[in-house]
């Protein structure tokens, strides 16, 4: 087998009729996760003198073995194309990277390859990512799985994210089913791979894709059969060298199903940065103690991922006054919906059923502001059965189909260990919260649905998660502290500032270009076109004047904590912020 050569590029090999090369050539380069292209030959030309260096080499001969396909069909293998001479003097050949070249840097970095060591052909299956279109080539994207050990996960990235021409970094890390994979002992091409105790399934692309692109588009065809790979004379150099933009970063993002990300080390800085900057205390509740380092970066990871994602907010802790509302919160969730929108993802609002019109309100003015694009979605929840909360998240209850993929609570009243809702003096608001709270506790039982939450007391929802922390250093947190965890929790001295840096990190997530080619899984084009879109959606000083005083006029009065002052380097911070949101703007567009 292939694998076995190791040290020197080798190449998938498709052969087609001269009319379609053409198009075929726009397919690999829409597509150059799974389809690097190496070299094309021209028309009945047998030679590839990029790739190798001894003149005798003939595509017709030297892969170990060939397929033909006819009309759609594998029709045969074959030891050698001579007796097809006469056709192929009108077909082109290309030369396409594999994932066979970059085994030896992953035995270099001390990686086990398992397929090498068990003595087999690397497993590779067809998912459920479709490719980049062109034309008649349409297909599906097929990816070869190594199980690496968890690890050395991060390692295994960093040996091939710079081998381009081999597939480059893994296009998913974690659980097959979210590529569509039913079966890991069950591959659609290639011999099943044992995975050993604390191994991680890992994928890349693979040049296979092009045998599945040909298959229906052309009467005659012919492909190396997979694992008999055309071994170049060139050899496989490590790069080295790398700047903190192109060194990748991996973190885990869900356990159920197992996820991975990957973001670059100057993509994780800057939104460290970010979190250090939210996390001051300007009342000084001492909320140092509930933070919780890499919570924003994992949670924005996770957001990122997401297709749809559910949004509330909303603390009555005016409970005297109509409406009861703080402006805490609002805005933070209208930012963070407002860079969703721009990052074509669904989002929709839960809130509480008595606060329904008011919240139609703000929402109708911030799209007339130009905050948002367009309207978002309102809904309430009430408990109705023991199911209401599945039913809400799912279409027809069934877990397996959830609507939502991420749940965020902003400042949102979140239940106490006690069953009521409770703001910081210790008042029990519960009978202005509705149950909310149970989409949350829902959610931990969906596979596939995270959730965070932003506060900035402990008494919010999802801020269960610090609960033993918030009962020890916040005033009353013995009773105010919420009981209800999230996945991740971001603690901010104001909520809407997490909220601010909730948008401006999943503006550095999109323009990051390592992680958005996992995003993609390596096929069609880098989205960076749209960049300008993004940065139109992100918070500003502006924005927020203008939505505070449609929150006034509506009656919205400002939080405990929203109306101090403080100072930070010596200005003063007023309960505009525009200090903070400023200061988050800078560090995300350096």
């Amino acid at each position: 087998l292939s694998s076995t050569i190791s040290g020197y590029k080798q190449a998938n090999v498709v052969i087609l009729h001269k009319s379609l090369a053409d198009d075929f050539e726009k397919f690999c380069h829409a597509n150059d996760g799974p389809l690097p292209l190496l070299y094309r030959s021209k028309p009945g030309d047998w030679k590839c003198p990029p790739l190798t260096l001894i003149t005798s080499y003939f595509t017709r001969t030297d892969c170990l073995q060939y397929r033909i396909y006819e009309h759609g069909a594998c029709t045969g293998s074959l030891k050698s194309l001579k007796e097809y001479s006469e056709q192929l003097k009108d077909m082109v050949t290309f030369y396409l990277g594999c994932s066979f070249s970059f085994e030896r840097a992953v035995q270099n970095a001390n990686i086990p390859v398992r397929n090498v060591e068990q003595k087999c052909n690397v497993s590779m299956y067809k998912v459920t990512v479709p490719c980049y279109s062109v034309s008649t080539f349409c297909c599906n994207l097929v990816v070869t799985m190594r199980p690496i050990p968890e690890s050395k996960l991060e390692a295994a990235v960093l040996a091939t994210s710079e081998l381009k021409e081999a597939h480059g970094a893994p296009i998913h890390m974690g659980d097959p089913g979210l590529l569509g994979i039913q079966d890991l002992s069950k591959p659609d091409y290639g011999d099943p791979v044992q995975l050993y105790p604390g191994d991680i399934p890992v994928f890349w692309a693979c040049g296979v894709t092009g045998v599945e692109a040909v298959i229906n588009c052309t009467p005659l065809a012919f492909t190396h059969s997979p694992g008999c790979m055309f071994v170049t004379d060139l050899r496989n150099d490590n790069v080295t060298g790398r700047s903190s933009r192109e060194i990748p970063q991996v973190h885990c993002i869900s356990q159920d199903p197992l996820h991975y990300s990957i973001v670059s080390a100057e993509a994780a800085q800057k939104i460290k940065t970010l979190e250090t900057l939210i996390g001051i205390d300007p009342g000084d509740r001492g909320i140092i103690h509930l933070c919780r380092q890499d919570e924003l970066l994992k949670a924005c990871l996770s957001i990122s991922h997401a297709r749809s994602v559910l949004i509330t907010t909303g603390f009555p802790t005016h409970f005297t006054y109509e409406p009861p509302e703080e402006n805490d919160g609002p805005p933070g969730a209208l930012a963070i919906a407002a860079i969703l929108q721009a990052l074509e993802k669904e989002v929709a609002i839960v809130t509480d059923q008595r606060a329904m019109n008011l919240n139609k309100k703000i929402i109708e003015e911030a799209v007339q502001l130009g905050i948002l694009k367009r309207p978002i979605p309102l809904l309430s929840y009430q408990r109705e059965s023991a199911d209401s909360a599945l039913m809400f998240l799912c279409e027809n209850g069934n877990p397996g189909r959830p609507r939502f993929d991420h749940l965020i609570a902003i400042e949102r009243a979140g239940m106490a260990a006690d069953g009521n809702y409770y703001n910081a003096r210790k008042v029990n608001i519960k009978h202005l919260v509705d149950p909310i709270d149970e989409l949350f506790l829902a959610a931990q039982t969906i596979p596939g649905v995270t959730a965070t939450g932003v506060g900035d007391g402990g008494n919010e929802l999802g801020m269960g998660k610090v609960k033993d922390a918030v009962k020890k250093h916040i005033k009353n947190g013995d009773v105010i502290a919420c009981d209800v965890e999230a996945d991740f929790t971001i603690v901010a001295g104001v909520s809407n500032w997490g909220g601010y840096a909730i948008a401006c990190a999943l503006y550095i997530l999109s323009t990051c270009e390592i992680h958005d080619r996992y995003l993609r899984r390596a096929v069609g084009f880098p989205r960076l076109s749209k960049k300008t879109v993004w940065l139109s959606a992100l918070p500003s000083v502006t924005k927020e004047e203008k939505l505070l005083k449609t929150l006034v006029r509506y009656g919205v009065r400002s939080g405990k904590t929203a109306s101090l002052e403080m100072e930070v380097d010596g200005l003063p911070f007023y309960n505009t912020h525009s200090l903070m949101i400023e200061k988050l703007l800078q560090e995300t567009q350096q």
